[in-house]
């Protein structure tokens, strides 16, 4: 029988968890939430030597006392969580500043196994590392490896499967003198009193004199209320008193800190050797250039500019033939079915309203490989830091800046990524303001109104500019928020500045092909569902009476230019009479003043659900009637003939404000804290797009006079 053995993957930020967990498992990797909570966990799988490894990627963290949620989530796991080892990744280049996490991993007295990653470039550095000396000082097997070149993943399994075979296991853990007699002394009387409370924590006795010497809240909690506490307690205190005394405070947290720098100072020393480098560390000198107070910024915007100019240049070479191919599995599913009713189910709900989404999977695929790429470099911490002044003067933080970029691609990871930031205050702020930067699934509105009434040459030009525009109106947005709801003062910015990196190839291909599946179930469940309802509003009530009395006039037509003229105007007839219609009509005095008409306002409707479903909305209300007007090849001819420039700039500029899809709208709720966060962002947000769209209806009209 297969043996299972289960990991849990714990190390810092930029130590490349997520690249070994690919290079071990082939990609073969599993995204998921942490049950009850929105933190990812990612879970992957491999096979050797007859036994099946699971491995559970834990959130990046720094230490297991922090008070991030990420931080929480994983010292809960590694504390209670089901598995058999841990593999605590670090990155050799930073080896004294990741063992701070490893000692804290090695207070727990669990198996482990310390993986050395990113060994060939501390070679390069001139940085040896001698694994059996580490290996001997902590007692856990140490395992130089690379995720980058495969080197030692065979050595790292092999040590997981013979560390899962042990029986039992202790590691090296030693204090100074001061604090292993205090600890012997609580451990003494642990071991002589014998009490059912103690032993019902399932603890060996050194580790809960260790919790209580460092005031562990939830050991506290435990035996606060038990008969031994009243003298525990008093023991507890003496010992306290002493080590007080030896090191000169009153804070257990600087004793414990102390003995740590000292006791991974003394591993340092005995197994770390710096030699001459090998290779040029080229960080440096690329950094003169990428951060540049000067230049910086302006070289940032020119990268964003070639990813979105890419986004719309490569993206529309292949939405003909995926416009051709729906189109003709609409056409064949009209010709083979009777049923009408379901032939227009199928037709013009199902595939007309899915079809017209997975349209712009290219663009939004091409738009998550860049920012994939960026972030792989290193380049995105690197405009994180170099944002940071400009942050402020807008009242955000300079860590703001990840869950922002982050929006570019989907709103869902983006307002779980502000997470990295520690102040509340700062953390609602970015909230808000995630929904200024244009998602993924804005880009097919933007892209079917931009090649709709702009030249394909400056097309790029344009969807760059409304990405701008949408950045420069969050930040307005983020200075009122700053000197109204969200006063107070700005924490400092912090940050690891990762080393550049050469893109690991197999990482963003998993990301990409990640976040292609991401859209397509989208697109399969919850746009489908859409497009469905959106189909049914358009279809009924039946008109059996319109339809007759129209067709004896086509019947009756002196030409075909004259019957196609009347089969338009039924089509027109029976969506302005259908549900959808008089919903439209309803709220079209709401949008009056923006030059919206009906059609247009169902379209914001429908995008309430999702912002791709606008497109299958408007394909719906718009193009029925394309397929018998001679003038129109495509949505786009449609739309550009239906609406003026004037009133698609503010349907534009609405669309680019206003409240985030659905899911979106829920997984913000959850960050934020309620129902009362979810009304504000919808008020705020619907407030703003329709000023914002007003005010670029006027700036439209008048310049349209002008010209």
């Amino acid at each position: 029988m297969e043996r299972e053995i289960t990991i849990a993957l714990v190390g810092q930020p930029n130590v490349g968890k997520s690249l070994l967990i690919n290079a071990l498992c082939h990609s073969h990797m599993k995204v998921g939430n942490f049950t009850g909570v929105t933190v990812e966990k990612a879970q992957a799988q491999t096979e050797y030597k007859g036994c099946r490894i699971r491995i559970i990627d834990l959130p990046g963290t720094y230490s297991l006392y922090g008070y991030s949620e990420e931080e929480k989530i994983t010292k809960e796991f590694v504390d209670s969580g089901d598995y058999d080892l841990i593999v605590n990744v670090v990155d050799s280049t930073n080896l004294e500043r990741n063992l701070h996490l490893s000692v804290q991993l090695l207070e727990l007295q669990k198996k482990m196994i310390l993986a050395l990653n990113m060994s060939d470039e501390a070679r390069s550095e001139g940085i040896k590392i001698h694994t059996e000396t580490l290996s001997e000082l902590l007692g856990i097997p140490c395992v130089a490896l690379s995720a980058h070149t495969k080197e030692n993943l065979s050595a790292l399994l092999e040590s997981i499967v013979t560390l899962a075979q042990e029986e039992t296991y202790a590691n090296k853990r030693i204090y100074s003198n001061a604090i292993e007699e205090e600890i012997l002394h609580l451990e003494e009387f642990l071991c002589a009193k014998q009490d059912k409370s103690v032993e019902s924590l399932r603890l060996s006795m050194r580790q809960i004199a260790i919790l209580l010497l460092q005031q562990d809240e939830k050991i506290f909690q435990t035996l606060h209320q038990k008969p031994i506490w009243l003298e525990l307690s008093t023991i507890l205190q003496e010992s306290l008193n002493t080590l007080y005394a030896t090191y000169g405070t009153h804070s257990n947290k600087e004793i414990f800190f102390e003995d740590s720098n000292a006791f991974i100072a003394g591993l340092i020393a005995e197994s770390v050797r710096y030699e001459r480098a090998t290779k040029l560390n080229y960080t440096s000198k690329i950094d003169k250039i990428l951060i540049h107070k000067y230049l910086g910024i302006p070289i940032f915007l020119f990268f964003m500019w070639i990813l979105f100019w890419l986004t719309f240049t490569l993206g529309a070479l292949p939405m003909d033939w995926i416009e051709i191919f729906f189109g003709w599995i609409g056409d064949e599913i009209k010709a083979h079915l009777d049923n009408e009713a379901l032939a227009s189910l199928l037709a013009d709900g199902i595939i007309g309203g899915v079809g017209a989404v997975i349209l712009f999977l290219p663009n939004i695929l091409i738009l998550f490989f860049g920012i994939a790429l960026l972030e792989t470099t290193g380049y995105m911490a690197r405009v994180a830091f170099l944002l940071d002044g400009f942050f402020h003067k807008f009242g955000l933080h300079g860590k703001s800046f990840i869950p922002l970029v982050t929006g570019f691609g989907c709103s869902v990871p983006a307002f779980m990524a502000t997470r990295t930031l520690k102040s509340r205050k700062d953390r609602l702020l970015t909230l808000f303001i995630v929904n200024f930067m244009s998602c993924g699934a804005r880009l097919p509105v933007y892209v079917l109104f931009v090649g709709a009434f702009f030249p394909e040459n400056q097309a790029g030009n344009w969807l760059f500019g409304i990405y701008v525009l949408g950045a420069m109106l969050g930040l307005i947005a983020a200075k009122i928020l700053r000197l109204t709801a969200f006063r107070g003062p700005d924490e400092p910015f912090v940050m690891e500045m990762p080393k550049y990196r050469m893109p690991n190839w197999n990482l963003i291909w998993f990301s990409i092909i990640s976040k292609a599946k991401m859209y397509l179930k989208k697109a399969g469940t919850f746009i489908l569902a859409a497009s469905v309802l959106v189909w049914f509003a358009s279809s009924y009530p039946v008109q059996e009476s319109t339809k007759e009395s129209y067709i004896k006039r086509i019947e009756s037509a002196h030409s075909k230019e004259e019957a196609s003229q009347l089969e338009f105007a039924l089509e027109s007839v029976l969506i302005e009479e259908s549900y959808l219609g008089r919903t439209g009509k309803m709220i079209e005095p709401l949008f009056a003043p923006l030059g919206f008409d009906w059609k247009m306002s169902v379209a914001l409707l429908s995008g309430l659900a999702a912002k791709e479903v606008v497109i299958s909305t408007m394909g719906i209300l718009y193009s029925l009637g394309s397929a018998v007007d001679e003038g129109s090849k495509s949505l786009m001819e449609v739309i550009k003939n239906a609406i003026p420039l004037q009133n698609a700039i503010a349907f534009i500029l609405f669309v680019m404000v206003y409240n985030p899809c659905l899911a979106a709208t829920i997984v913000f709720g959850r960050e934020a804290g309620g129902l009362k966060y979810i009304v504000s962002l919808f008020c705020f947000t619907c407030l703003a797009a329709y000023l914002v769209a007003w005010i670029g209806s006027v700036i439209a009209g008048i310049v349209l006079e002008i010209t």
